[in-house]
């Protein structure tokens, strides 16, 4: 179940994005970045957010529901206080994610199947509910954050690899679904990015990531989120169905 902390209320004049993951880095940048182009955005994460750790200088554009999203059940109900208290969303972006890494042959199977119902299912359902308000307004944009990885591999990230790669293939046939209601479905893959997931990769490995990318650096947070601002816009209205990356050229 989930609680609702006090922000100010969306104004009806702007269109509301979703948001899931907004603790972290890349969902406050995608946030923010929202906010700054004009949208309301509601923000979903089980650790509460306040106004200024995601829109810094701006206030009343962001909203925030305490929700962990690992429980499928509750998201039904999540979905409809979003409606209730908010009103019906133009965008949603499914960015929260774990990122659980082991070789997989010594991985507890409880780490799997939390990673999978927290990067695979939940998504889903929570898109299942909240593009029913899309579909009846006959317009809509949903973003999945995925991964480089869902492509590449990376050595200890096999399940956390394929949920990804799952969201890219639930990106397409999602796109192929809704497109006739006006409804854009697009994905985008960020590189390793210097985040609080990537931390625990080891100085080591994060210095051979950088030095093999084009730019010779990580991606920034900042770039991703303006790619999903672009996804958000009316000049997106002819994309859908695919991913786009943002790697600083680590996949060129």
């Amino acid at each position: 179940m989930s609680t609702r902390d006090s922000t100010a209320s969306n104004t009806a004049s702007n269109d509301l994005v979703v948001v899931t993951g907004t603790s972290g880095g890349l969902g406050g940048a995608i946030a923010t970045g929202l906010i700054e182009a004009g949208y309301d955005v509601v923000g979903i994460s089980r650790r509460p957010v306040e106004p200024a750790e995601v829109t810094g200088a701006s206030s009343g554009r962001y909203s925030h529901v305490t929700a962990d999203l690992g429980d499928i059940d509750a998201i039904d109900q999540l979905a409809r206080q979003i409606v209730s208290d908010f009103g019906k969303p133009f965008g949603l972006v499914n960015n929260a994610a774990i990122g659980t890494d082991g070789m997989l042959p010594t991985m507890h199977n409880s780490d799997i199947e939390e990673l999978v119902r927290v990067n695979v299912t939940s998504p889903i359902v929570l898109t299942k509910y909240l593009t029913r308000q899309m579909l009846s307004a006959r317009r809509g944009r949903v973003v999945n954050i995925s991964s480089v990885v869902a492509k590449t591999g990376y050595r200890g990230l096999a399940a956390y690899g394929a949920s990804k790669s799952a969201m890219e293939g639930f990106t397409r046939s999602l796109a192929r679904d809704i497109g006739p209601r006006g409804i854009t479905v697009n994905a985008v893959a960020p590189g390793f990015l210097a985040t609080e997931m990537t931390s625990g990769l080891g100085d080591a490995n994060l210095d051979r990531i950088q030095k093999r990318a084009a730019l010779g650096r990580f991606a920034d947070v900042a770039a991703v989120a303006s790619m999903v601002t672009y996804l958000m816009s009316e000049a997106a209205r002819d994309v859908t169905g695919t991913t786009l990356t943002v790697d600083a050229g680590s996949t060129a």
